[in-house]
């Protein structure tokens, strides 16, 4: 056996992890971040199945300005985010409660900027009175210790061309609902670069949409959804592999008439049909799967 997984998540880990549930929500408050409608059961899979070196580096595969970087830097690791959309003008909040830097010059913009960014794009008086109030408690904070020893590192860059990261450097990559958003064929690469740069026995640990039986895009996500088939394959998962694709139906179920999740729905999801809940109506379309590959 090598360690490689294949599974689809099940709501069962709400329960099996009870105190790491109210740890992200009580972070995720602070932060002023909302979850993805499933993204709780991504977190707790990845996080029980990575193995924490507290002066570790971990790659978080298309981070955004999501949770998950955020909660490794509070258990201090150190985090390279990677992202092709530009943080450069991520939020005060964050750099108030972490170590934040950009892996070159231009992946951070410096504080005021920042700052200043927040204030032309706001609209309305109260609004921009609002953001300036935090923003102004936000330097504040930053004369505090920040909330964990770990460090942050904005790498606005594509997946597939991970230049500034050295072969075998890091100890582990997580990449939370984000990489179906690349084709298949571009999955593919992205597999493979990330796999050049993790050492030797390091964890690539990814939550993506699981197909029934054929691959499917769905549309208001901009997702791929993957058979058990093409997940092996794209992953090169180890042909001992074991997965619980064959509980797919009943897994299905349980996740449609999931009250917790449901009923926690993010309030972004109502505000349009461009997203994996549109109008924030409770139609689950697709169920989350955990991989786990380990490098030989």
């Amino acid at each position: 056996m090598t360690g490689d997984k294949l599974k689809i998540l099940s709501v069962d880990l709400l329960d099996q992890h009870r105190p790491l549930v109210s740890e992200l929500r009580g972070l995720a408050r602070k932060l002023r971040l909302e979850f993805g409608w499933h993204y709780l059961l991504d977190l707790i899979w990845v996080i029980a199945n990575l193995n924490f070196n507290r002066n570790g580096k971990v790659i978080d595969a298309g981070a955004g300005v999501g949770i998950m970087q955020w909660y490794l830097a509070s258990k201090g690791i150190e985090v390279f985010s990677v992202d092709r959309s530009s943080r450069a003008n991520l939020g005060l909040r964050f750099r108030a409660n972490f170590h934040v830097e950009g892996l070159r010059s231009n992946d951070l913009a410096l504080n005021q900027a920042a700052w200043l960014h927040d204030y032309r794009n706001t609209s309305g008086l109260l609004a921009k009175v609002k953001t300036q109030v935090r923003n102004l408690l936000s330097f504040g904070r930053m004369l505090l210790p920040p909330l964990g020893k770990g460090h942050v590192y904005v790498y606005n860059q594509d997946l597939k061309t991970l230049t500034g990261i050295e072969d075998e450097s890091v100890d582990a990559v997580v990449a939370l609902s984000s990489l179906e958003h690349n084709t298949p064929e571009e999955l593919r690469e992205v597999v493979v670069e990330l796999m050049r740069v993790l050492k030797s026995g390091g964890k690539l640990l990814a939550t993506l949409g699981a197909a029934r039986e054929n691959d499917w895009f769905h549309e208001p996500s901009k997702g791929w959804n993957y058979s058990e088939t093409s997940l092996r394959g794209i992953f090169n998962l180890d042909t001992s592999t074991l997965t619980n694709y064959d509980q797919y139906d009943e897994l299905f179920a349980d996740l449609k008439d999931c009250a917790e999740l449901r009923d926690n729905l993010a309030g972004f999801y109502s505000r349009s049909d461009d997203n994996g809940m549109p109008w924030g109506v409770w139609d689950p379309q697709y169920i989350p799967v955990g991989v786990c590959k380990v490098k030989p």
